[in-house]
């Protein structure tokens, strides 16, 4: 099975609190809603084809929760999100208790990354993260991850969480396409090839010779 992390990020790699300025205030945060300005049309019809590919869904607890007192109230049939959303199987990494009415779920409550692990051997299909960024942060420092969905808006938030930080190695991705939006974001998606590589330019040269980050 396949782990794809899809996110809305600013320039510096903020992911808190995109929708509204109340969506998350946690550690202080006072600018959210920075994302909102730049959805349009073409984003939500390319994030309903990046979603379209979903078999299951791994939420932290916190996306879990607030997923769970909307989607289930969205019953439209030609809402194909929401049929996803609603029928496929979802896992929550939580260490307490979780409501799991809104199924069929199954809770990771202990040592999250050897159980995606093991679901990355034993499944099939594409196992989609969808927010949840402390979540995608530690299985991207794990190396699960085998491809980034993301929406960049050009804005610098300057506070918040990070999807990105720092990690045992660094990791190198292939750009599989990329499009932007009329209101400006960028769309990208990238798939992991593993350890990110190093070189030496040399002004007037190409196509030098790198090594990985495993070898230098």
């Amino acid at each position: 099975m396949r782990v794809v992390v899809l996110n809305f990020l600013s320039l510096d790699g903020v992911y808190q609190g995109p929708g509204s300025p109340d969506e998350d205030r946690s550690g202080g945060f006072e600018r959210g809603g920075w994302f909102v300005p730049f959805v349009d049309a073409a984003l939500e019809e390319t994030v309903e084809a990046w979603a379209a590919t979903a078999t299951g869904f791994l939420f932290g607890r916190r996306t879990y929760e607030e997923f769970a007192a909307v989607w289930p109230t969205i019953t439209d049939p030609a809402d194909r999100n929401a049929a996803r959303l609603n029928t496929l199987p979802k896992y929550v990494a939580a260490s307490s208790p979780v409501d799991t009415s809104w199924g069929p779920a199954t809770v990771l409550n202990h040592d999250v990354e050897a159980a995606v692990a093991a679901l990355k051997q034993d499944g099939s299909g594409e196992l989609q993260v969808h927010g949840s960024g402390r979540l995608g942060r530690s299985l991207l420092a794990a190396n699960l991850v085998d491809e980034l969905r993301i929406a960049i808006a050009p804005v610098i938030v300057g506070q918040g969480r990070k999807l990105f930080g720092d990690t045992q190695a660094p990791s190198g991705f292939n750009l599989l396409s990329e499009e932007r939006t009329p209101s400006g974001l960028i769309m990208c998606r990238l798939e992991n090839t593993g350890d990110g590589a190093a070189g030496t330019y040399v002004r007037g040269q190409t196509n030098l010779s790198v090594s990985s980050a495993a070898e230098v």
